[in-house]
């Protein structure tokens, strides 16, 4: 009987940043779970492999090259579907700066993709939710990919803390606005994860001990670890978790 409310059967969801990395684990890891699937990227090569892989678990996905931080490109996709009931607003990135060195061009870049796009897919994926008459029966679930960095500082990442953060507070905001509709707003936030994102800043050998010593687990974050968590909050075994983050930190911030 538990085990249902982890079944994502007749589901859409909407992946952005789903070509590779976090995205892709967690498109595959939902279609697994059941759901039909749209998913986002920049690269059409990515996403057929993703769409290649998702196919396997018998499931219907719509894949679409896109810009997120083009509002009129990510406007155009979202209103041609016909439902949308789980969004795993996941795209983003980081340009690690010194917070005296932070380029102005970096940090209009990181605000444009890390707050003001998740901020319009939210928003507009939303608007599309609330257009399936029975919204408030069946429900809904948002997951914005947050970040531990979202809950605590880092060394290099003032920008990219203060888009995680706001990430966190518009989660609140979004979650007590959409209550009522049964639409569920949640963050997920990973430590480290081994990732083609990360890996470049992981092969410095400093920083990954420094950063190692940080995760009272002992190690890096796997990606299933986070799309396990993400299929969790997307489901109705999460029904009552709303306007709160799922920290997969391995207890970094519990220190």
């Amino acid at each position: 009987m538990y085990l249902k409310k982890y079944n994502l059967k007749n589901k859409v969801a909407l992946v952005t940043g789903a070509g590779k990395g976090l995205g892709r684990a967690c498109a595959i890891a939902l279609a697994e779970a059941g759901a039909n699937l749209l998913i986002l990227s920049r690269t059409k090569k990515d996403l057929d492999q993703v769409s290649k892989i998702v196919k396997k678990s018998k499931v219907k996905c719509k894949s679409y090259v896109c810009d997120i931080t083009n509002y009129n490109e990510i406007k155009d996709v979202i209103n041609k579907q016909q439902r949308i009931d789980i969004l795993i607003n996941n795209a983003g990135t980081n340009i690690p700066e010194h917070f005296t060195k932070v380029k102005r061009r970096n940090l209009e870049f990181l605000v444009k993709v890390n707050t003001i796009a998740a901020f319009n897919i939210a928003q507009l994926c939303t608007l599309k939710m609330l257009k399936t008459k029975n919204r408030k029966k069946i429900g809904g679930s948002i997951v914005n990919m947050s970040s531990q960095m979202g809950h605590v500082g880092g060394p290099i990442r003032s920008v990219y803390n203060m888009n995680k953060h706001g990430l966190e507070g518009l989660t609140k905001g979004m979650a007590l606005d959409l209550a009522k509709h049964n639409i569920r707003v949640n963050t997920v936030c990973p430590t480290f994860v081994v990732t083609p994102m990360t890996k470049k800043f992981l092969k410095n050998k400093k920083f990954r001990r420094d950063m190692l010593n940080n995760i009272p687990l002992g190690r890096f974050a796997e990606m299933s670890e986070i799309s396990s968590a993400v299929v969790f909050l997307a489901s109705d075994a999460a029904s009552m978790i709303t306007g709160t983050s799922l920290l997969v930190d391995g207890g970094w911030t519990a220190k």
